[in-house]
């Protein structure tokens, strides 16, 4: 005599299924964990430079990192952190002058303003996605 299809008893997960299911929940939660941290500690940089410049230039944030990045004042190091915090803030108005500087060729990043940094800068500031950025610019620890 055959079962009724509608009443046979669902099958129970296997114990290798379960382990699985385990295993994959586990390593998203820790991806969604790590990207969540490096968001934060890219927003913490973007907003330290940002501060920094801002004492020194007062305005907004981004009128103030292009002043940095022309300064002879500053090391290059500094300089470079500015290029690198206007290609995460991605706001357009940076783009004249991150042109002005970028030649493309071989740098040394601590001794002359880094041709990569330059070049990262220029792409995000042209529009190109940076999901991190939209994170730590909407997280709690607020970088606005």
């Amino acid at each position: 005599m055959s079962q009724d299809p509608e009443r046979a008893t669902p099958k129970k997960p296997s114990r290798k299924s379960k382990r699985f299911t385990l295993v994959l929940s586990l390593s998203l939660g820790v991806l969604v964990i790590a990207f969540l941290l490096v968001c934060f500690i890219i927003g913490s940089g973007v907003h330290s430079i940002s501060t920094m410049a801002l004492r020194e230039y007062p305005g907004d944030k981004v009128t103030a990192l292009m002043v940095l990045v022309e300064s002879e004042h500053h090391t290059y190091r500094d300089r470079n952190r500015a290029i690198w915090a206007l290609g995460q803030l991605g706001d357009s108005r940076a783009l004249p002058l991150l042109q002005k500087h970028y030649t493309g060729k071989a740098s040394k990043q601590n001794n002359e303003l880094s041709q990569y940094e330059l070049e990262k800068a220029i792409v995000l500031c042209k529009g190109a996605m940076n999901v991190g950025a939209y994170i730590w610019r909407h997280g709690f620890w607020g970088t606005s």
